[in-house]
């Protein structure tokens, strides 16, 4: 096996990647990218039937959107083309065909009806069927019947399938890099099949394959495949490689820590659970994406690498090249991780008041048709630290276009009086005069009529932001003046009056 680090991502095209995929791919990247090792993406469809047109790309948009650069594979290339299971069919053939001959599996021909037929003689006796060391001497494979009659029943092309030969008694043992040693008897797990009717290999035989023929030293996946990997050990010895090392990731659980996270739990809870937004196109049914909900990638990617991992620090913020240092998978959890949403918003929170005034006015400028780039890099300087998601930004600076037409009552009920309605009129007559018309200079010229009337300025700045924005509260009142313009707040002044 390669000497240099090797994962990959090996998603299957069957819809929208699940929030927990893009985690699997982080972890699988941050560990390449530490160890100075490669990613691969690979694409596992031999199961045609869930095929779903346009899963392939949408996977390597989520990826390319968090920031994941894939080294060979899939929209890159690579020296083990192709990266589609599917392409690769007629080489499975072969090393299904191996394991026949060196006894380690073998052909069977029990058609389905067959099976169910066992199954059901199996529930009525009080027990499920498995197709295993027992059982398999009592069907119709290649191993109780003559040799004569198997080749003649493929001569005629009967269908079959092939089955690997599990030992009856073998205590099967391996490391997992996160949960330690997993220890399976061989008769908890039955024979699979390697190699279905119709020639396309099933997930084990071509995952174990591929993953041996393009090198790959670590397979780190999701808590779910656990199961799978006593018998992908097994595949291993039965090929006589060498295995990769595995590592096994924590359960994404549902808000409350009960229970896997699911679509059904995000749609309960008015939240994403898909990078990008997923129109299914068989239903046309449109799911919610991270990225369209107003998450930031850099926030996604903060948010995904705390679901099951800790540095070990009081550090929350990580830049990817940081997390790429930091990361290591000893200090992975074993237990599933609550995917706590209001988390998600804080890390958005967060990066948003990071980003630069400019770049938060580029993904808005749409919404803002007549307005200038200055502009709106003005709005979003004014409002950047007070929202958790860039389009609210849209909704909470309506009140710099619109005049209020409803005025807060508990304040002008309280605050308004002679004193405060003369120093709004004066200071209504003495705006026109001021030039540039700026924040600073607003300010000076309130100042200015407020020591002229002998009233604390105090006095004053709640009632005239309600005049100027019908609300008791906001954001800085002098710089939303700057952005209505000199105009917009003589008018709204003078209407009041």
């Amino acid at each position: 096996m390669s000497t240099q680090v090797r994962v990959r991502f090996a998603p299957s095209p069957t819809g929208a990647l699940h929030i927990g995929g893009v985690r699997t791919a982080l972890y699988n990247y941050l560990f390449a990218r530490q160890t100075g090792g490669k990613m691969l993406l690979r694409i596992e469809d031999t199961d045609q039937n869930r095929f779903v047109p346009g899963a392939e790309n949408y996977i390597l948009e989520a990826l390319a959107w968090v920031g994941i650069t894939i080294d060979e594979g899939i929209g890159v290339g690579g020296p083990h083309e192709p990266y589609r299971q599917s392409e690769r069919k007629h080489m499975y053939r072969d090393f299904a065909e191996t394991l026949v001959a060196t006894d380690k599996a073998y052909y069977a021909f029990d058609t389905p009806e067959e099976l169910d037929e066992m199954r059901q003689t199996f529930e009525k006796q009080g027990s499920a069927f498995q197709y295993n060391s027992i059982t398999r001497t009592r069907l119709k494979n290649s191993l109780t019947l003559p040799v004569e009659e198997v080749q003649a029943k493929i001569a005629a092309g009967e269908p079959y399938v092939i089955r690997l030969k599990v030992p009856a008694k073998e205590e099967i043992r391996f490391k997992d890099l996160i949960r330690e040693w997993v220890n399976v008897h061989s008769s908890q797990i039955d024979d699979k099949v390697l190699l279905k009717a119709d020639g396309m290999p099933t997930y084990h035989l071509a995952n174990v394959v591929d993953d041996h023929l393009m090198g790959i030293t670590h397979v780190i996946r999701g808590e779910e495949w656990l199961p799978s990997a006593p018998l992908h050990v097994l595949l291993y010895q039965s090929f006589g490689w060498e295995r990769p090392e595995f590592a096994h990731l924590p359960l994404l659980l549902k808000p409350e820590g009960n229970g896997k996270l699911s679509k059904r739990d995000a749609d309960l809870g008015g939240f994403p659970v898909f990078p990008l937004e997923w129109k299914d196109p068989a239903t046309g049914t449109v799911a919610r994406g991270f990225r369209e909900d107003g998450y930031l990638s850099e926030a996604v990617v903060n948010f995904l690498a705390f679901l099951g991992w800790n540095p070990g620090t009081e550090q929350e913020m990580f830049t990817m090249d940081e997390l790429i240092t930091a990361f290591s998978l000893d200090k992975i959890h074993k237990a599933g991780a609550r995917f706590d949403i209001a988390k998600a918003k804080w890390f958005n929170q967060q990066y948003l008041r990071q980003r630069s005034d400019d770049s938060i006015a580029e993904l808005l400028k749409a919404s803002f048709p007549a307005s200038t780039a200055e502009q709106v890099q003005s709005i979003v300087h004014l409002l950047k630290d007070r929202v958790t998601f860039p389009q609210e930004i849209v909704e909470q600076s309506k009140f710099l276009f619109e005049a209020p037409t409803q005025y807060d009552e508990q304040v002008m009920n309280s605050k308004w009086n002679a004193d405060v309605a003369g120093v709004v009129q004066a200071y209504a007559e003495a705006l026109p005069a001021v030039e540039p018309f700026t924040a600073e200079t607003a300010k000076e010229a309130l100042h200015k009529v407020t020591d002229e009337k002998g009233i604390k300025l105090g006095k004053v700045m709640q009632p005239l932001r309600v005049v100027l924005t019908g609300a008791a509260a906001g954001p800085d009142l002098m710089l939303s003046m700057e952005i209505m313009g000199k105009a917009e707040v003589i008018n709204r002044l003078t209407k009041v009056l």
